[in-house]
């Protein structure tokens, strides 16, 4: 009964907020305005970073690509939304629905990845300032970066595959498809726990031990720079951190409430605000906290918007 009822799944419903209608026209508006400064603000560092020399460092490759993962992320999530904001059957395909839950496992698990890889990027530029450039050339960064990419990739693999074979219920009470609310799906009378084990055994390896390794790098990097004798050399080393560690912060508080939680503790319009932070806000945030307020990107984007204005 069980598989039948798999195999005749077409599409399903999200809920959303169907039932406050007024509020989905706001979020509508709002969410129009995050996405396009989102778009913006992610294809501005990635122009930036091909454009000015001055840019091609390993902090802002690794940043590039974490604005182009924030593209992804952001477009496969939220144009679905915003359309269902406005229609009154709010449906999703089956097949479009699965590519989320991928698309948003593969991508999470990147973004901890990358974010971990940016942490060692900043231990070696503080802790080993003379040996920078070689621990940190042009080879090891994109091995960084591809390791980031095909881990993610892999890992990603199994929770959508199990979630495939469990699924029985069309209606989903949320924003777009995501592992732990399609779990709640479930067969009556299925077992879940394996499909929660799983789901916590590739949070600790995507989002726990990542998150430890970060720690530890910031604990050796606190130390050099207390070791630092002048006020302003402490400043500075502080300044080349702070954008990573608030990212950090946000990303991994909101992730860790996500997937690191018992199903059974859930409830459906917190679940909802949480996945808007981390699948819309966050995006945006991103760039805005790594490079907008930065200098070097500020002078970036004045040499181009002035080369643009001379060639006119």
């Amino acid at each position: 009964m069980g598989s039948r009822n798999i195999t005749v799944i077409e599409e399903f419903i999200l809920l959303g907020f169907a039932n406050h209608p007024r509020l989905e026209l706001v979020l509508f508006a709002v969410l129009s305005l995050i996405y396009l400064v989102t778009l913006f603000g992610n294809l501005s560092i990635l122009a930036l970073t091909c454009l000015d020399s001055r840019l091609h460092t390993p902090m802002y490759f690794f940043l590039s690509n974490l604005a182009f993962l924030n593209i992804c992320y952001t477009s496969a999530v939220v144009p679905k939304m915003l359309i269902n904001f406005f229609v009154v059957r709010k449906s999703i395909s089956y097949h479009f629905c699965m590519a989320q839950v991928y698309i948003t496992l593969f991508l999470g698990a990147a973004e901890c990845f990358l974010l971990m890889v940016m942490a060692f990027d900043r231990y070696a530029a503080i802790c080993h300032p003379l040996h920078y450039t070689t621990m940190m050339n042009k080879t090891v960064c994109v091995s960084l970066a591809i390791s980031a990419w095909v881990s993610s990739f892999l890992i990603s693999v199994a929770p959508s595959f199990a979630m495939k074979r469990s699924l029985c219920n069309l209606i989903i009470d949320h924003l777009f498809c995501e592992a732990p609310i399609l779990f709640q799906l479930a067969c009556p009378g299925q077992d879940l726990s394996q499909n929660e084990t799983m789901m916590v055994v590739g949070s600790v390896f995507t989002l726990l031990l990542p998150f430890v390794l970060i720690l530890l790098s910031y604990v050796r990097i606190v130390a050099a720079i207390l070791r630092i004798s002048s006020a302003d050399g402490k400043r500075k080393a502080f300044s080349t951190c702070s954008a990573h560690v608030t990212v950090v912060t946000i990303y991994y508080g909101s992730g860790m409430f996500t997937y690191m939680r018992p199903q059974s503790s859930s409830s459906a319009e917190k679940d909802k605000l949480i996945s808007l932070f981390y699948s819309v806000i966050n995006p945006m945030l991103n760039p805005i906290i790594y490079s907008l307020r930065n200098k070097d990107v500020k002078e970036a984007l004045l040499k181009v918007l002035g080369r643009t204005k001379g060639s006119q």
